[in-house]
């Protein structure tokens, strides 16, 4: 597809912001934590599309008339970032709103998703690609954008700044703007961490521990206040589809003699993939990788926060020579959780330092129980939705998210993998699912 054909898939673009129904208390802030600011230059991008059947009679006006509430009870989601006396950013409750992108496309949404399979940057067309900076204290914090299509269909494209939350936080609260819609919001602030007055976060206690340089993150030059950090290569990004059948092959095939039962998908996955990208590399095989997993039994669903629990995985042989059921092994049994490293490490250079997590070493992300299709418009699913991540290591990244809604009840749920690596990695990549899994 030439640049100039792409220029012109999305059209007629209008912009507006949404502010919250009511005033937020004066002073308000969200502090941020050691993991939200180690997460301040990735930025989490989602699409969903929806058919013309799901969003008949709906809107643009139908569309913004919840979202005034929804920043109501979600206010930290319309501030801006600002600087403690220290240096150390937090979000000021100031409601200065999300921005709003209205667009159109002739294609139509099998056209899109078609083009999709070899082209995945069009999707970059769907969802706004601001980032926060240089001027940070005006920069949005949500964008929502939304594309309509010649059938009739709808995409709902969505970019959440990672230091406002992860990919659960972001997707509880686009589901419930969808509740929104339905007129189904709660009654009361979902916010219960904000602060009157932003203070300096609790010190972490220090010890000999703290000198130890956690692996799964990667400090970089100061940014200042533009959040994006310089990547040397051109990273590019594809995904695919693995149905439930094609998944429980995969997981039979990985599985050892010696193991009991089929291994879990996340894990079968990971392990095929990173033996594969191993393949690709000429400068020598990943033997270190990021695992990035959601720390489910402190979350709470109503908050907004970083809540991953980071780990290293070392394979001290060739992971190209491995067996991948001793890769998923490792995976499985051999990970180092960093956590409070990575708090110490953030907290000694009192939140003024800058760092990479998605692609400081390879990293897979299990977003397998994000509620990636739980967005309902007129008590429809998308038939299709997808997240990616921006501001990438030259690693690289590979999320694994849950696939479409099965047709059949009891029929099993697929996967979505989307993968960003360096651009002369991906056909090679491609190359070896393809001929060795089956999986493209």
């Amino acid at each position: 597809m030439v640049s100039s054909e792409v220029e012109t898939l999305v059209y007629n673009r209008k912009l507006s912001s949404v502010v919250p129904a009511g005033v937020t208390e004066e002073n308000m802030a969200k502090e941020l934590s050691c993991m939200d600011i180690v997460m301040k230059l990735h930025y989490l991008r989602g699409v969903y599309f929806f058919t013309s059947s799901a969003v008949q009679g709906l809107n643009a006006t139908l569309f913004k008339e919840p979202m005034f509430r929804l920043l109501e009870l979600y206010c930290a989601t319309s501030g801006r970032i600002r600087k403690s006396e220290t240096g150390r950013p937090f979000i000021k409750c100031n409601d200065s709103g999300v921005r709003i992108i209205e667009a159109k496309t002739d294609k139509t949404i099998d056209e899109w998703l078609e083009m999709q399979k070899d082209h995945y940057s069009v999707d970059n067309h769907l969802v706004p690609n601001q980032v926060l900076g240089p001027q940070l204290a005006f920069s949005p914090l949500v964008l929502i954008q939304f594309t309509w299509f010649k059938c009739g269909g709808l995409s709902v494209g969505f970019s959440w700044t990672h230091v406002l939350g992860d990919a659960f936080a972001a997707s509880n609260f686009i589901n419930m703007w969808g509740e929104g819609t339905a007129g189904n919001l709660p009654t009361k602030s979902l916010q219960r961490q904000l602060q009157v007055q932003p203070k300096q976060a609790d010190q972490i206690q220090l010890s000999a521990e703290a000198e130890a340089q956690p692996l799964s993150v990667r400090r970089v030059e100061p940014v200042g206040d533009h959040w994006v950090a310089a990547i040397s290569c051109r990273m590019e990004t594809f995904s695919f589809q693995i149905t439930a059948s094609q998944l429980d092959d995969l997981q039979t095939k990985v599985a050892s003699k010696n193991q009991a039962g089929k291994l879990p998908p996340f894990e079968a996955l990971s392990a095929v993939i990173w033996q594969c990208i191993a393949k690709t590399r000429e400068d020598g095989e990943p033997n270190v990788i990021t695992i990035c997993r959601d720390d489910f039994h402190n979350r709470d669903e109503n908050v907004l926060n970083n809540n991953q629990i980071l780990s290293i995985v070392n394979a001290d042989f060739s992971v190209i020579e491995a067996e991948v059921s001793e890769l998923a092994e490792l995976i499985i049994k051999k990970s180092v959780e960093e956590k409070t490293l990575v708090d110490k490490t953030v907290e000694k250079d009192k939140g003024m330092s800058d760092f990479l997590v998605y692609g400081a070493n390879l990293t897979f992300v299990n977003l397998e129980d994000v509620g990636l299709y739980g967005l309902e418009l007129n008590g429809h699913k998308p038939t299709f939705a997808n997240c990616s991540i921006h501001g990438v290591g030259s690693e690289g990244v590979v999320l694994v998210l849950p696939g479409p809604e099965p047709v059949k009840e009891g029929s099993g749920k697929g996967r979505i993998v989307t993968v960003t690596l360096q651009e002369n990695q991906l056909a090679q990549l491609r190359e070896e699912l393809e001929k060795k899994w089956g999986i493209i």
